[in-house]
């Protein structure tokens, strides 16, 4: 089981052991992380799972889809950094990835 590290705007950061094969989006409501409002359920719908992902790590990503890209596009604290945690699949390959949350979802 990989572990995330979940770290809220404020700085408090929280370590988690996710299941491969599912979300970080799961990772983080299943083990109530505050911060991911996760609207849709995962359906890649409402981009209330928005997360910051440095860029060390977002090498180590699939990169996002046309469709994560449209519903990034809506918000309107968006960076280079941002990705929706629906689409970003747990593994090992991710082991300790650092999941920076925003101050806001909209």
């Amino acid at each position: 089981m990989p572990t995330v590290k979940f770290i809220e705007f404020n700085g408090t950061e929280h370590n988690v052991e996710a299941n491969n094969g599912e979300s970080i989006m799961v990772a983080a409501t299943s083990n109530l992380i505050p911060g991911i409002d996760a609207d849709c359920g995962g359906e890649c719908s409402c981009a209330t799972c928005h997360v910051l992902i440095d860029a060390e790590w977002r090498a180590k990503l699939e990169p996002s889809t046309d469709t994560e890209e449209s519903m990034l596009d809506l918000n309107p604290d968006r960076t280079e950094d941002s990705r929706l945690s629906c689409q970003i699949i747990v593994s090992d390959a991710i082991e300790g990835i650092k999941i920076n949350l925003p101050e806001f979802q909209y």
